[in-house]
């Protein structure tokens, strides 16, 4: 058991890059973790991590075998969750990665609640913006909300996540409303670096698209919403975001007419992790939540994968 939980240490402090926010994770000293990396690297007579001053960084022999490494723990839990869904409960852990804004706001609280439903179901947590292949990374379920496809990882949607173009009124004061997809060229824009300058529109017309010149670009939607909240240009605005700054005041909808495509909220998971029950369960869970919750992101009933029910 002791190795066991050698191995776990190097996997967290490998995703953590810090063996003090490990400690601080597991509420243990800083000293615990050391001593547990240590005694790993002794018993295979080579160093796992490039330890500085700055930060820590794993050699190649960590780097080499990190993967075979979780692969071993996951297959080491998968059989004891085997043994106690025998006996009726789900059991053991689950790597999630969910999108950084919508994680804090939503989908942390809404896994929470699922690990209080299953008390014997841990998880890690991962909160990032940007595409991740589950497969490689070592993710049961990446969720996301960008169009990527990988070999071997099936999508599952959970929710469409519609989007508005919003400005702050103190915006529009200064630089005037735009009345045509086109007049976007002329104002300062702010972009989500992972949908791009080329911002495409439904409107009355049909499809429309212009390249928009941006004031600013960051891959956090906060920091985004923050930005056209204070007023700096015209943002794309999730929903979730917008409809209550709306309600406020703090932020006006600009050409209501057009319309963003919506974008699907999905759950990507590697095939071969498909038939782990607390996964299936997981799933199943989110899209039954994410539907009935009012509030949670809206549901419009379509999914080009349906959910995989749990046995």
């Amino acid at each position: 058991m002791d190795t066991l939980t050698n191995l776990e240490a190097f996997i967290a402090v490998a995703d953590a890059g810090s063996f003090s926010e490990v400690a601080r994770r597991q509420h243990v000293a800083p000293s615990v973790i050391t001593k547990r990396i240590a005694q790993l690297e002794w018993r295979i007579k080579a160093p796992l991590f490039a330890r500085s001053t700055r930060k820590i960084s794993l050699t190649d022999v960590g780097e080499r075998y990190l993967p075979q490494v979780r692969a071993l723990v996951r297959q080491f839990h998968d059989t004891l969750a085997g043994m106690a869904q025998a006996s009726g409960q789900l059991e053991g852990h689950i790597r999630v990665k969910v999108p950084t804004t919508l994680g804090m706001l939503y989908l942390s609280d809404l896994l929470q609640r699922f690990m209080q439903e299953q008390s014997r179901v841990s998880m890690d947590i991962v909160l990032a913006d940007r595409t991740v292949n589950p497969l490689q990374e070592g993710f049961d379920i990446a969720i996301g909300a960008l169009p990527e496809l990988y070999g071997q990882v099936r999508d599952f949607n959970l929710a469409p996540i519609g989007r508005r173009l919003c400005a702050a009124p103190s915006y529009l004061a200064r630089h005037g409303r735009p009345q045509r997809v086109t007049d976007l060229v002329d104002h300062d824009c702010l972009v989500f670096m992972t949908s791009g300058t080329f911002w495409e529109f439904n409107t009355p017309m049909g499809m429309q698209a212009v390249e928009v010149r941006p004031k600013l670009q960051t891959n956090d939607g906060a920091a985004l919403y923050q930005a056209c909240v204070q007023g700096l240009g015209i943002g794309m605005v999730s929903d979730y975001l917008a409809d209550p700054a709306l309600a406020r005041g703090d932020l006006v909808e600009v050409m209501p007419e057009i319309q963003f495509p919506d974008l699907w909220l999905k759950a990507l998971v590697p095939l071969k992790r498909l038939d782990v029950p607390r996964i299936r369960v997981l799933l199943e869970w989110l899209g039954r939540h994410l539907r009935l919750d009012p509030t949670h992101l809206p549901y419009a009933g379509h999914s080009s994968s349906p959910l995989p029910q749990p046995t």
